[in-house]
């Protein structure tokens, strides 16, 4: 696998998920862009929801696909993930107790 930019998001494919993580439920929004709002998604239905699941390791973001999924975006193609686990990396600012995304 490679690496898979689609605008502000990049995807990087690791081998496993790290330990400590934690789940995120809900919808699947990797990021909206800074200057227009729009997401960065995977549009799932209720009956799709397993194919993919999101996880929050503080820096970083892991995505696991179980099976095929588009990622989306109102300005970008749509981009077919292969299953596989993907990080999602962000520039952070690191202040000791706390870690906080860089944002302009």
């Amino acid at each position: 696998m490679k690496q898979i930019r689609q605008g502000d998001v990049l995807l990087q494919p690791v081998s496993k998920l790290p330990k400590g993580i934690t789940e995120i439920k809900g919808p699947v929004i990797l990021t909206f862009g800074e200057v227009t709002g729009h997401a960065h998604s995977i549009k799932l239905t209720e009956t799709d929801r397993q194919k993919v699941r999101y996880w929050d390791a503080r820096a970083e973001r892991y995505l696991q696909v179980l099976e095929k999924v588009d990622l989306t975006h109102e300005e970008h193609g749509e981009i077919t993930l292969a299953p596989g686990i993907y990080k999602q990396g962000f520039q952070v600012e690191d202040f000791g107790v706390e870690v906080r995304r860089v944002q302009d």
